[in-house]
């Protein structure tokens, strides 16, 4: 009787981008072969179907013997099972963690858990991504999260050096890291028409400046946790709000700067005070779980929507808050500065972000 065997011998690792990608999109070998047959790799090859079918089915064979290497990518450069070349193990490390931006946005802020794998089949349908590929994407995400929480050291760096991540991807990873450990709320309707990259920004703004990392860079969960002591003095900027010559000079002051220059004055100017208690006591319920959890949907509903109803451009905001900003300053019984430029300017980068006029 007999046998038919299909042997290939040879040194480095023969690793088809292509096929890779098709792999990571969680395509089947038949259908990976289909698309690679539409793409006209037959003709170029001077091959037939038989043989691209073998080829097809090594590599994917490949791959998935890489896979737990992948899992924790400083193992794939001292291993000696694969001969691949450093360049290409950075193209494979690099792809492997890669996420469709779609996705992400369906699962950032909730927690990584079972619960949340049983949607993705529901997410699958939703975005369009394969089931096989969510799932890859959402144990990456689940990885990154479990060995990077408890480190000390800046965030972005623990996971480009646990990973081998490009410093983009690094800071992606990072957000997504920010956003489960704090459960920031994304999913209400009023914040759909916000990105996965709005939100990154924005995660980048609050590890810089609200995290404990940022005034002590080699403390436990120093970038995964906000600085509570500063949360817990940003009730001291109240008084902005409370006392009302305060909140009268502050007014003044910001109007006197603002007239004539922009068309949006007399709305700036009639909704004044109701717009800086909005800002303030967002930041002073910030000691509060479930208020950090709202930030982004207290933002947009209590700042935001008012101004864009009043028909403000992103120049009329961008205007505005540098003056609400600036004129605190000037406040000669508004002794908390240091705070107040901690937290304005964060929410002024968050806010010019998040603005789409």
């Amino acid at each position: 009787m007999a046998v038919e065997l299909d042997v290939f011998v040879g040194n480095t690792t023969i690793m088809d981008e292509e096929v890779y990608q098709l792999w990571l999109d969680g395509y089947t070998v038949n259908d990976a072969v289909k698309v690679r047959m539409q793409g006209g790799v037959l003709e170029e090859c001077e091959a037939n179907a038989d043989v691209l079918l073998s080829d097809t089915m090594d590599q994917y064979r490949t791959f998935q013997m890489c896979e737990r290497l992948l899992h924790s990518p400083p193992k794939l450069a001292n291993q000696l099972l694969f001969q691949i070349p450093p360049h290409r193990q950075t193209i494979l490390i690099e792809r492997y963690y890669a996420f469709d931006d779609l996705f992400v946005r369906e699962v950032l802020g909730k927690k990584l858990s079972k619960g949340t794998k049983k949607d993705l089949d529901d997410i699958s349908a939703k975005t369009g991504v394969t089931l096989k590929s969510c799932r890859r994407q959402f144990d990456n995400f689940k990885r990154v999260f479990k060995v990077v929480e408890e480190l000390k050291g800046p965030l972005v760096e623990n996971i480009r050096q646990h990973f081998l991540l490009s410093d983009k991807l690094a800071r992606d990873y990072a957000a997504i890291v920010f956003f489960a450990n704090n459960r920031f709320e994304t999913g209400k309707r009023k914040l759909q028409y916000l990105n996965f990259q709005d939100f990154a920004f924005c995660a980048g703004q609050l590890i810089s400046n609200w995290t404990v990392g940022a005034v002590d860079n080699m403390v436990e969960d120093m970038d995964v946790d906000l600085d509570k002591e500063f949360l817990q003095e940003l009730k001291e900027l109240k008084i902005l709000i409370t006392d009302k010559d305060l909140l009268d000079q502050h007014k003044s002051l910001v109007c006197t700067a603002l007239r004539g220059k922009t068309k949006a004055f007399n709305e700036m100017e009639a909704n004044f005070k109701n717009l800086s208690r909005s800002l303030v006591n967002i930041a002073a319920k910030l000691t509060n779980t479930k208020d950090v959890r709202d930030f982004f949907i207290d933002l947009v509903e209590k700042f935001i929507e008012p101004c864009r109803s009043d028909r403000w451009t992103a120049a009329d905001m961008k205007l505005y808050l540098t003056h609400y900003t600036n004129s605190a300053h000037i406040l000669d019984t508004f002794k908390h500065q240091v705070v107040w430029d901690r937290y304005m300017g964060v929410i002024k980068s968050c806010i010019f972000k998040m603005y789409h006029d």
